[in-house]
């Protein structure tokens, strides 16, 4: 769950320099992401996926 905090936080620092140039547009797509990211309807699947790929690799 951090990584998707750490991740929406970004979102939105990253919205605050598109409007600041002006892309209004794309600043409210990151801002919804980040929406979605602090809802919790996203679910963080990195360690299930990494776990995964490493015991296809070992077999």
């Amino acid at each position: 769950m951090d990584r998707l905090k750490a991740q929406a936080s970004k979102n939105r620092d990253a919205a605050k320099v598109l409007r600041h140039r002006g892309k209004d547009d794309a600043a409210q797509r990151l801002e919804a992401r980040a929406d979605e990211l602090e809802s919790g309807r996203v679910t963080d699947c990195t360690d299930a996926v990494s776990s995964l790929i490493s015991w296809a690799f070992r077999r």
